[in-house]
């Protein structure tokens, strides 16, 4: 197994939670989010239980060495509401895929008037570090889930994937957001324009930077790097980013 930069590139962005009791990767979102009914903490809760069940045995015997079926009794469920909750068994590892998503849309929606779609975005990347949110990429115990996504040539593809589908999400909202700008009146858009190749490029542009900033303090972990330390050059590293990612971008993003 490879743990270079260039390996881990292509699991940036989508792990688990490193989880206290284990040091391996936690899932799922925050039960405590004021927004969800009883019905969906109770959906939450189950759906915790089953990536978190399937996160145990794929970090202790290998994602491609154990069954859905596996994972369903370990869970007691049934495998089908194993694929209710995850169609596709690589879901149920890389189980931060739809929460990135919603992170990456709330943020640029959410926005506060006069910032622009990159500053949200760079806001979201600090808070996700100084929270050691596994989507920021540093915490204790995250080098079990990079290795095992390392090792699955499964798990390696549906990462990529999520990236792209990523990049398709932040292409529409930063196009929503030059509609928007437009609106309001001459040069408000936040990509020049708003054209259809310009939000590509922006969003293909910041989904890479970010990628590659994640990558590489996935890769310091890996090789053995204190957290805490690779946390704080991360934030350097961020800076340096966000401010090239400014300078490359029309209006500055």
């Amino acid at each position: 197994m490879a743990e270079g930069s260039g390996d881990v590139t292509e699991a940036a962005g989508v792990n688990g939670a490193a989880g206290p009791d284990h040091g391996v990767p936690d899932t799922g979102y925050a039960e405590e989010d004021g927004r969800l009914t009883l019905r969906e903490r109770k959906k939450l809760r189950t759906r915790q239980r089953i990536s978190g069940e399937a996160t145990l045995l794929f970090v202790e015997r290998g994602f491609d060495n154990v069954t859905v079926a596996e994972v369903a009794r370990a869970a007691e469920v049934s495998t089908m509401t194993v694929f209710n909750y995850f169609p596709r068994k690589e879901d149920l590892f890389l189980d931060r895929i739809p929460e990135g998503q919603e992170l990456v849309t709330r943020a640029v929606r959410e926005r506060a008037a006069g910032e622009t779609p990159l500053d949200a975005l760079r806001r979201l990347a600090f808070g996700l570090l100084e929270q050691r949110h596994p989507l920021g990429g540093v915490g204790e115990g995250f080098p079990y889930f990079w290795r095992t996504v390392l090792d699955s040539p499964a798990l390696r593809a549906r990462a990529r994937e999520a990236v792209e589908e990523l990049e398709d999400t932040l292409a529409g909202l930063l196009a929503e957001a030059a509609e928007a700008g437009r609106k309001a009146g001459p040069g408000d858009g936040p990509v020049a324009g708003g054209r259809r190749q310009d939000v590509r490029l922006a969003a293909a542009l910041i989904v890479a930077a970010y990628r590659a900033a994640y990558a590489g303090a996935a890769a310091r972990q890996l090789e053995g790097d204190p957290a805490e330390g690779v946390a704080v050059e991360q934030e350097s590293v961020l800076h340096r980013t966000f401010d090239a990612l400014a300078r490359a971008l029309p209006d500055g993003g």
